[in-house]
């Protein structure tokens, strides 16, 4: 296997699981972008390599050496308003690394699966209350968005031009589109989680710049399961999922940034939150819904836990972490799968 991208927050908790299911894994990845970081306290197995999805021939040599069969490509500039202040570096990351990513992977024979992961935000957002759909029009208000939307793009091209030339498929190539997530380990700026954990830590009460922005709110194992259940249907050579497709959660998952505050509270007393608008800030979305009936009916993918238990989970992450110094990330791995099984799961009863 290789993940790009894996010491970030999605791809330490992804090279985790796969070294779980007894994965040999290679990461290829800047080095760990925040202090604390969750990559460097796992200890993780994979061989890690730290270089740039910019530097083509770097990429290469990693991938002709380490034959993998799957490739996750999750690296990324994963800041929206980061993209603001660095737009060009946002765009190269995002674009020119997926293109050098799948350039590399048609030309190294072991490759078998690639799946391409984005964001939610590649659709022209507006503000509509109802999820959008896999064959909605890609957009982007921000350069982060438009970055991840032009990824799309290029995946699609790639997927046209040279993995299914002649009718055959050298490799089946994908992309994952999943929307707000949290969990355990994540330390970015400028995120709702993150911010509130900072503030605790220095004993403060977090300042919410946008208490009333919509956002469908789901655990990081919940998109993980689905770039894995995609994976291994790309592997075993079904051609209909190289394709794009959405990993979002259950509309009751979708809440306003106060009440995720409030649920945060209640899991953690010590946690306060102040909400203090922020006038002329760049923009960001109001209201943002997928729509994944196509992973549910073609994937059997489905959430597993519920906004609330998502929260709970998270906080009860970081609680352990702050009090105890303990990682409680495999653990909750774990717990999420054997719920899945519990609720009859395909991939978890595999």
């Amino acid at each position: 296997m290789l993940v790009t991208g894996h010491t970030g927050f999605k791809g330490s908790w992804l090279a985790l699981w796969l070294e779980g299911l007894g994965a040999t894994v290679t990461g290829y990845a800047l080095a760990p972008p925040t202090e604390p970081s969750h990559f460097e306290r796992l200890s993780l197995k994979a061989n890690s390599i730290l270089a740039d999805v910019r530097d083509r021939a770097s990429l290469e040599r990693v991938m002709r050496e380490a034959q993998p069969e799957i490739v996750f490509h999750l690296a990324a500039q994963p800041i929206v308003l980061e993209s603001y202040t660095d737009p060009l570096g946002t765009l190269s990351t995002i674009v020119t690394g997926t293109a050098n990513l799948l350039d590399v992977c048609r030309s190294v024979e072991s490759v078998r699966a690639v799946v391409i992961v984005t964001t939610d935000k590649v659709y022209e957002n507006r503000e509509w209350a109802w999820g959008y759909r896999e064959n909605e029009a890609l957009g982007g208000h921000d350069p982060y968005s438009a970055s991840k939307a032009c990824a799309e793009i290029v995946t699609s091209s790639f997927r046209r031009s040279f993995f299914e030339k002649d009718g055959e498929a050298a490799a089946m190539v994908a992309s994952a589109r999943a929307g707000n997530v949290v969990g355990g380990g994540d330390w970015s700026p400028h995120r709702l989680v993150p911010d509130v954990m900072r503030a605790i830590s220095n004993g403060e009460a977090a300042r919410i710049r946008n208490p009333y922005s919509s956002r469908p709110w789901q655990h990081v194992l919940e998109p993980l399961s689905g770039y894995l259940a995609l994976g291994a249907g790309l592997f075993e050579g079904r051609k209909e999922l190289a394709e794009a497709w959405n990993f979002g959660p259950d509309p009751s998952s979708n809440l306003v940034t106060s009440e995720v505050c409030e649920l945060m509270e209640k899991s953690w007393p010590a946690i306060k939150c102040e909400f203090a608008p922020v006038n002329g800030a760049p923009h960001e979305a109001g209201l943002l819904m997928l729509d994944s009936a196509k992973a549910r009916h073609s994937l059997s993918w489905r959430p597993v836990w519920d906004v609330e238990t998502t929260i709970q989970r998270t906080i009860e992450w970081y609680r352990a972490f702050y009090e105890r110094d303990t990682l409680l990330t495999q653990e909750q791995i774990d717990a999420y799968g054997e719920e899945a099984r519990t609720l009859g799961v395909p991939w978890a009863t595999a």
